[in-house]
């Protein structure tokens, strides 16, 4: 288990070690903790991966145009009729504004998909822990 939740065990353990209240199980209670913060770190390791993956993307994306900066700078300085540059200039716009929608396409889904991902984990524990719950009342109902 992760040492960062070693502190459920030892600290709530020992200050509540010899204390019981009828009905209160200690031991569920710190397991299902355990699970929730076990969950939120799962959650927000997703998230950061995510956010990492954007950035990453984002470098590539500068670099490649700063790169295509410099080759159009090439291509503009070339000699050639003035109609052919209106034309040429008039479709590197377009395919530049089509490739940042592109871009800006992309890193909105990888986002949308690690907040997706995120948000799938804490969903889930918390319809575990409504389980747990339903779980612990049906067997005290039954004793």
């Amino acid at each position: 288990m992760d040492g960062r939740l070693n502190f459920l065990d030892t600290d709530f353990s020992k200050a509540f070690a010899g204390f019981t209240l009828p009905g209160f199980d200690a031991e569920s209670v710190l397991a299902s903790q355990r699970k929730n913060v076990e969950a939120l770190t799962q959650a927000n390791q997703l998230a950061a991966e995510g956010l990492q993956a954007v950035a990453k993307r984002q470098v590539e994306i500068a670099k490649e145009a700063i790169e295509e900066a410099s080759t159009l700078l090439r291509d503009i300085t070339q000699p050639s009729a003035p109609e052919d540059r209106i034309a040429k200039n008039a479709d590197l716009l377009k395919q530049a504004f089509e490739k940042g929608l592109a871009n800006a396409r992309e890193l909105t889904l990888t986002l949308a998909k690690a907040q997706t991902e995120a948000f799938d984990v804490i969903t889930k524990r918390v319809a575990e822990g409504f389980e747990e719950i339903r779980d612990t009342v049906k067997s005290r109902a039954a004793k």
